[in-house]
């Protein structure tokens, strides 16, 4: 899969919104999937098909006639390849500029969700569950090998309570973001506040 056709791909409102739909919900039919984003169904299969095109998606082969069942395509994740990643053109980098804007809304979307349904679950998950930030002070090769340790805890934990009727999903967001500014002096600067 090309990453530029399939930035463009994904770079729709629908189509994110079925993405994200398979990646936290799992296996899906068109119709399950419209009834959960309020669109018609004819609108799901058309972009369901636009994101198998891609890679993004795939049918299942598990459905009947023309009751296609879907599934996100896993993804390799960091380091499945030693490949640089292609270099953006404009159009691309809008493309992905839309998405990760998307991706913010949809995240924002969720916590909110999660802000008012808190109170309806046992206090163990209330206190687990949430919003919460840790500030760390790193290298850019530190913050590499920190993303990829956290993205290992994760891949551990991924299916680790399937089978288990107590188990739930839940989806663990990152997103590590500069505090001090960009500094343009030498080694040993202190970036000012």
């Amino acid at each position: 899969m090309a990453q530029s056709s399939a930035l463009r791909t994904l770079a729709h409102p629908l189509r994110s919104r079925l993405l994200a739909e398979l990646r936290v919900h799992g296996r899906a039919t068109g119709t399950e999937l419209a009834a959960a984003l309020g669109t018609h169904t004819g609108a799901t299969s058309y972009h369901l098909r636009r994101l198998a095109e891609v890679g993004l998606v795939e049918d299942t082969g598990t459905g009947t006639g023309r009751r296609r069942v879907w599934q996100a395509v896993e993804d390799p994740g960091p380091g499945a390849t030693d490949a640089e990643p292609e270099p953006l053109d404009e159009d691309d980098a809008q493309a992905a500029d839309w998405l990760a804007l998307d991706y913010l809304a949809h995240f924002g979307d969720r916590a909110r969700h999660w802000l008012v349904a808190q109170q309806d679950w046992d206090p163990i998950w209330q206190r687990t569950c949430g919003l919460e930030d840790h500030t760390v002070q790193v290298t850019t090769e530190q913050l590499t090998a920190m993303r990829a340790e956290l993205l290992e805890v994760l891949d551990r934990y991924r299916r680790v309570g399937q089978g288990n009727p107590a188990a739930k999903r839940v989806v663990v967001y990152t997103c590590a973001l500069p505090v001090d500014p960009r500094s343009t002096g030498g080694p040993g600067e202190r970036p000012t506040r």
